[in-house]
């Protein structure tokens, strides 16, 4: 698959007419959680020549494909992704982190990942990551049964909420990094290692008993991140340094 992918990117490439920046996998391959019936779900950040950001309208700024054999490759040009970046969009800034890389320019991918504190948002973020675990637990948490795949987009944000409150800082992609933290306890370092071994040969819809106790844990701490008011908002940082990415990279 992994050729197959860097084959894709290449044809990209060569049909737009583009230069890929970084090319990774996301969502639940890149998180570590895939089930054996998993899409792949490859991100990119592209460039395109000098001229054609020296126009009086902006053309399509992304590139979606979906390709046979549960293949789903969705790019955003240089320009977009910068001005989602300074917005503190978590999609992005995952996809930065992401341990599955197929492209990348090193320089441009370390210049992200030492701009990332400056543009991070710990109150859009706690924000973010309490939403969408309250949203997978009300959607699918039905007569004490929720599906197994469900269930990690139910922790995977609560330990991102987790993480933000004790660092202020973007969680890793990876949910691997997440459990280790020292905030997570032994009981529920085991209960999601059983959750992680039984999810590794269930399809995704495979459903699993969640007692009403501890759905009723996960939405009191949830219930926590709703107003957190010790965490100070980020300073502006300004586009500066990004007008300087998309430049330098543009002009290469």
């Amino acid at each position: 698959m992994k050729e197959r992918i860097l084959s894709e990117l290449e044809r990209i490439e060569r049909e737009r007419d583009v230069r890929i920046l970084l090319a990774v996998e996301s969502g639940s391959r890149a998180w570590g959680f895939a089930s054996p019936d998993s899409d792949y779900d490859v991100r990119f950040v592209y460039a395109h020549r000098l001229d054609w950001y020296l126009s009086v309208h902006e053309p399509r700024d992304v590139i979606e494909e979906m390709l046979p054999g549960d293949l789903d490759v969705s790019g955003w040009e240089l320009r977009k992704a910068l001005r989602l970046f300074a917005k503190c969009n978590l999609a992005f800034n995952e996809w930065v982190g992401s341990p599955l890389t197929y492209r990348a320019d090193p320089a441009f991918r370390e210049r992200l990942t030492a701009l990332l504190p400056r543009y991070f948002n710990a109150i859009a973020g706690t924000h973010h990551y309490r939403k969408m675990a309250e949203r997978s637990l009300e959607d699918n948490f039905v007569d004490g049964r929720i599906g197994i795949k469900k269930i990690f987009y139910v922790l995977r944000p609560l330990l991102a909420c987790r993480w933000i409150k004790h660092l202020q800082s973007q969680p890793p992609t990876e949910f691997s990094r997440l459990v280790a933290a020292e905030w997570v306890s032994g009981e529920e370092r085991r209960w999601i290692a059983k959750l992680l071994e039984e999810k590794a040969g269930a399809v995704e819809a495979h459903p699993i008993a969640l007692g009403e106790g501890r759905a009723s844990a996960i939405r009191a701490e949830l219930a926590g991140y709703e107003s957190p008011a010790e965490t100070p908002p980020a300073e502006k940082a300004g586009v500066d340094a990004l007008n300087g990415v998309l430049r330098g990279w543009v002009q290469r």
